[in-house]
């Protein structure tokens, strides 16, 4: 660790002092550092940077162990005080949002899990950057490595309980609502196309706001409705499969999630979304149903917990409670047929 944390420091004086450089010019070094010590650490890990932030931003990086996601890396400046930066509304939304976050400036770093502080260490202190002085101490390293140890035994947790599930979904509807503001602010061609589609089949005077709102709702609400069905994994791409050319609208939607032009700048928070689902108790979330709303149909009865906790102080304050009746009616129908025509439910939700 000792020696890649050295090389690492010295890549990161070089590019300071020959100036002209970005935040994105310190990328590949702290990718290479994170990588090398997962591996010294025996938890590989592949650490990926994000597609290129705009208004609204996403992660610079988020990290993968065994194909699931672990973790997100958000970084500044090497100049950055993080104390400052910890107070945007980016970050408040980073840390409302996602479970296991590093901050760094890439000498200071800052880990947070479920929104709070766990870890912090400077491995060099800022006044260094014009001048190499002295490797990191001993002590920085063992911080620095326990830090990391930290950061990559994340692991999505079981859920048990529909309100537990709601949250953790509430959570990240959020934040994909957030980013699909900032993909039709700049006019994302697949996302637009999206847009329209809702137009002349759902709502013909829907703006892109409540659009956004709706998207984000339906991709999760209708991640959940296929994960109830779904015994053994789950994915987005299993989600697509499940559902018959018959329902054109959600099947196109959910195509959207594994087709070549959706966004990358979504698809982590998708695959999040269905990560969430996949480590999901169903069959105890299932009893919990059958045990409090034995009369109502589970995918139906979430939908009220979920809604309850999504955004919840935002439509108190625009004094709205419940998703447009076309999109509800629309999703529990597609349901209602999915179950019937590809699961050989004969009643539907009813069964």
């Amino acid at each position: 660790m000792k020696r890649s944390l050295a090389g690492y420091l010295r890549e990161i004086h070089r590019i300071y002092v020959e100036g002209d450089f970005r935040e994105e010019s310190f990328y590949p070094c702290l990718k290479l550092l994170l990588e090398e010590a997962s591996g010294l650490l025996g938890d590989v890990a592949r650490v990926l940077v994000q597609p290129k932030k705009t208004e609204v931003g996403i992660p610079d990086f988020l990290a993968r162990k065994n194909g699931e996601i672990i973790g997100y890396i958000e970084t500044k400046s090497p100049d950055a005080n993080l104390d400052n930066v910890k107070k945007s509304e980016q970050l408040k939304r980073y840390l409302a949002s996602l479970p296991n976050l590093i901050l760094t400036n890439f000498l200071e770093f800052r880990l947070h899990r479920g929104g709070s502080l766990i870890s912090r260490v400077q491995v060099s202190p800022q006044f260094t950057l014009q001048r190499l002085e002295s490797l990191p101490a001993p002590t920085k390293i063992g911080l620095f490595s326990q830090l990391l140890e930290k950061f990559l035994s994340f692991s999505t947790p079981e859920i048990r309980t529909s309100s537990g599930l709601s949250i953790e979904l509430a959570k990240r509807t959020r934040f994909l609502e957030h980013v699909l503001q900032e993909e039709l602010s700049g006019e994302n061609e697949e996302v637009m196309r999206l847009y329209k589609t809702f137009q002349e089949e759902l709502i013909e005077t829907l703006n892109k706001e409540r659009f956004a709102d709706l998207y984000a709702q339906t991709i999760t609400y209708g991640l959940f409705a296929a994960r109830m069905r779904v015994e053994n994994g789950f994915s987005r791409e299993l989600a697509w499969k499940s559902i018959p050319q018959s329902l054109p609208l959600l099947k196109e939607i959910f195509y959207s999630f594994t087709g070549p032009h959706f966004p990358e700048s979504l698809s982590w928070i998708v695959d999040d979304i269905s990560q969430v689902l996949e480590k999901a108790d169903v069959p105890s979330i299932l009893k919990e149903f059958r045990t409090t709303r034995w009369d109502e149909d589970p995918v139906i009865h979430f939908y009220e917990t979920f809604l309850a906790t999504y955004n919840r102080e935002e439509r108190q304050r625009l004094g709205v409670y419940y998703t447009p009746l076309p999109v509800v009616s629309y999703i529990v129908r597609s349901i209602h047929k999915l179950l019937k025509e590809k699961f050989g439910k004969s009643e539907g939700l009813a069964t």
